[in-house]
């Protein structure tokens, strides 16, 4: 059978490329934050480096970001867009992916290099430690690093019975935790929460801005404020009650990085 050397040729381009990867999938995050997510990869790497984003629309997604398509998962439909999904990446094959790939999520802003990420314990996979969990072995799946294929066995055994693990793990980074046969915690000062580690204490988050430390290379806004509220010093809250606590001063450094 006659190889076609346009593919050929672009798998060899990839090899030597370094891949993030990220998902998209309802409507909570627009196109525009996957875009946003190309730029800072662009900006905070100095190797050749491509974003693939795994998604069920690429509508106003950049051209230059590659979209495939998210593979399959038996999920009840209730669990179809949660982080239950990202188990997905554990697949094998996962369309022309391979070596270690640096996962994204799209609830975050980069602020330090990408390239130090992929050198850091080369072929294993590396996660946040879990801010509000420490010591308890827990990873935190808003950005990790992941040798593509060699845990098939992650996703494979929710496939054999994914009522076993759901009624097991109440969140699918806890299930990863606990079943993978290598994990490693990335150093504690390249990943922050917005709300966990740099958002000051109450009562000074009235009074002070949250503050960028120099060693952070990723920051996550998981729940609320996403990055665009907080840059603005915005934080929807429902319940009037939690308008007491839940408050945050515009931070502007957000509008350098994001």
């Amino acid at each position: 059978m006659t190889r076609d050397p346009d593919h050929q040729r672009e798998r060899s381009e990839h090899s030597l490329m370094q891949t993030v990867i990220c998902m998209k999938w309802g409507t909570r995050y627009g196109p525009e934050f996957v875009n946003r997510l190309w730029g800072a990869v662009r900006r905070n790497t100095v190797r050749p480096t491509r974003l693939v984003c795994l998604t069920d629309d690429d509508t106003g997604v950049d051209p230059a970001v590659e979209c495939r398509s998210i593979p399959e998962i038996d999920l009840p439909p209730d669990l179809i867009n949660t982080p239950w999904r990202k188990l997905t990446l554990w697949k094998a094959p996962l369309h022309d992916l391979s070596g270690d790939v640096l996962f994204l999520d799209l609830d975050l802003v980069v602020t330090g290099s990408l390239d130090d990420m992929f050198d850091f314990e080369a072929g294993r996979y590396c996660v946040i430690e879990n801010w509000t969990q420490r010591g308890q072995g827990n990873g935190n799946t808003s950005a990790f690093r992941f040798p593509v294929g060699e845990h098939a066995y992650i996703y494979d055994n929710f496939q054999a019975d994914p009522q076993r693990v759901l009624s097991s793990y109440r969140v699918e980074q806890l299930y990863i935790s606990r079943e993978i046969k290598d994990m490693v915690f990335w150093p504690a000062l390249w990943c922050a929460s917005f709300k966990h580690t740099l958002l000051p204490r109450w009562p000074l988050n009235f009074l002070k801005a949250p503050e960028l430390p120099k060693e952070t290379k990723i920051v996550a806004f998981t729940g609320k404020p996403d990055q665009d509220e907080a840059l603005r010093g915005e934080w929807p809250v429902r319940a009037g009650w939690k308008k007491l606590y839940k408050h945050v001063r515009p931070t502007p450094w957000i509008a350098e990085h994001w």
